[in-house]
This record gives structure tokens, C-alpha cells and sequence, in this order.
């Protein structure tokens, strides 16, 4: 697919670019509340491939079609008409890589990552959304751990790793240990998403986020991101202060930088070139 393509689909997801600089990738399995098999995740991997290869999108934004933002695997897929299920331990652990793996790309790349949740985000669905750098949700949405509840651990796909640092290690223990869900009131409470509005609004919420995300310069929002990220994983202030330092030194060297900084002094909005 080439970037100038307006739509890419698959039968279970569905990549467009509303406006410059953004991708919109909708999972569009709503029959089975966007419940993914192992194809789906291997297209849904697919997509992202020129996606976050592409310097000109700056933001990705995922949402779902349906009443479910996302079921997570679909255990259905891997059963037999017995109920049982026939894999072995290599099988299963590539499995597990494929799904996890999409969190990890999306924690690494430089785009701004925004997840609009409406209905239930379950499993590999709340890694998902939890590998987001920002999560809006409908009042409608709710977060699920599932696999505690059919005796797997409930760290996968990067939940005992976001979850904690999203809402703190003692509401992340009793979440995970408890497989009780998290609604849309508590989940904006705890910091898990940013915001809430009603389930006919959320798309136009993300979009305009998106939105403001794109109005400042590349520049900024790629190393806001990755200072972010590395603060919360650095071991002393000191560390933290180092990344800040040096980003905010090259950012003043930048085109974008004197640009904002004029356009200050004159009122007006800066014009932006990446440069």
C-alpha cells in the first residue's frame, strides 16, 4: 500500500487518513465485539508496517466499530468442535509474541498513539489500549484483565507494565489479582484515560486531540513522547533532567523552534516544516 492510498482494509481492521499526518485504523470485527484470531493480528501488523515507517504521520489513532472496543484474543478460533484446543508450546509462544509484540511497536515508535475506547477492552484489547499514550473513552467503556478469570496470569501484552505506571501498583494489584472490571467513571478517576464523553462523541474527541497534537511541530511532540516514556522508566531525577536538557538544547536549534518563537512575539499561529 502507498501512502497516498486514502483507505487500506482487511476484514478485521480498516486503516484511512482523515487529515494529513494521521492514521485511523478502526478493528471491525463488531459481530464478535473485535475479538482477534492470529490472522487478524497479523494484518492489523501489516498495516501499522508502512504506517510507522512513514515520517509524514505523526499521529495513529485506533478506535472500533461495534459495541466493543476490543474482546482480545478470540479463544473461539483456537477451539475445536470439542472445545478443545490443539497447540503446542512453540505454536502457542509465537502466538503470544504476535500479540505482544504490537504493544512494544507501539511503545517504540515516535507517533503519538491514541486509543478511543467505547464498550469493553478486554485482555490483549486492554494491552492495547494501555500501549496508547493517550486513551479517551465513552461512558460506555470498561477495562478487563480476562485471562486471571480462565487461569492465566493477568500480565500480557504489556499490562503488569503499563497498568501500574498508568494508575500506581496498588490499584493495578487489585485489578489484576481480582479480574474485577474497571468502568468508565473509575477508569477517568485513576488517570487510565484522559477524558470521557458519550459514546456519539468519542470519535470527534480523538480526532480533535489528534488534532492539536498536529498543530505543534514534529520536532516537539516526537521528543515529548520519548522524554516521557524514558522518565518514567529513569532510575534518578537526575537522569530525567539529562533527557530534558539535551532535547530542549537541539529543539532550539530547530527551523520550528525560531518559527514558534516569532510567531509568539507577532499573535499569531506558527507554521510548522519539520525542520
Amino acid at each position: 500500500m502507498r501512502m497516498t492510498d486514502h483507505t487500506a482494509k482487511h476484514d478485521s481492521c480498516v486503516l484511512h487518513y482523515p487529515v494529513p499526518g494521521l492514521a485511523h485504523i478502526t478493528l471491525n470485527r463488531p459481530r464478535q465485539r473485535n475479538a482477534l484470531r492470529l490472522c487478524d493480528m497479523q494484518a492489523l501488523h501489516q498495516l501499522l508496517d508502512p504506517v510507522l515507517a512513514a515520517d509524514a504521520i505523526r499521529v495513529v489513532l485506533f478506535t472500533a466499530n461495534g459495541a466493543g472496543f476490543c474482546a482480545g484474543l478470540d479463544i473461539q478460533s483456537m477451539l475445536d468442535a470439542q472445545g478443545q484446543m490443539h497447540t503446542d508450546v512453540t505454536q502457542a509462544y509465537a502466538l503470544q509474541e504476535t500479540f505482544a509484540s504490537l504493544m512494544q511497536r507501539l511503545r517504540r515508535s515516535d507517533k503519538t498513539i491514541i486509543a478511543g475506547v467505547h464498550g469493553a477492552a478486554v485482555g490483549a484489547g486492554f494491552g492495547l489500549a494501555l500501549a496508547a499514550d493517550i486513551r479517551y473513552a465513552s461512558h460506555a467503556a470498561s477495562f478487563h484483565v480476562g485471562a486471571i478469570k480462565i487461569g492465566l496470569s493477568a500480565g500480557e501484552c504489556g499490562i503488569s507494565y503499563h497498568l501500574p505506571r498508568t494508575v500506581g501498583s496498588t490499584r493495578a494489584f487489585d485489578i489484576m489479582l481480582t479480574g474485577r472490571p474497571v468502568l468508565a467513571e473509575e477508569a477517568e478517576r485513576c488517570g487510565l484515560v484522559a477524558a470521557l464523553t458519550a459514546p456519539e462523541t468519542l470519535e470527534q474527541l480523538c480526532l480533535e486531540r489528534a488534532q492539536m497534537v498536529l498543530s505543534n511541530s514534529p520536532f516537539a511532540t516526537k521528543h515529548t513522547k520519548q522524554i516521557m516514556w524514558r522518565s518514567l522508566d529513569a532510575s534518578s531525577l537526575d537522569e530525567a533532567i539529562e533527557l530534558e536538557n539535551r532535547a530542549q538544547i537541539l529543539g532550539l536549534l530547530t527551523q520550528d523552534c525560531a518559527e514558534g518563537m516569532r510567531a509568539f512575539a507577532e499573535k499569531r499561529a506558527p507554521v510548522f516544516t519539520g525542520r
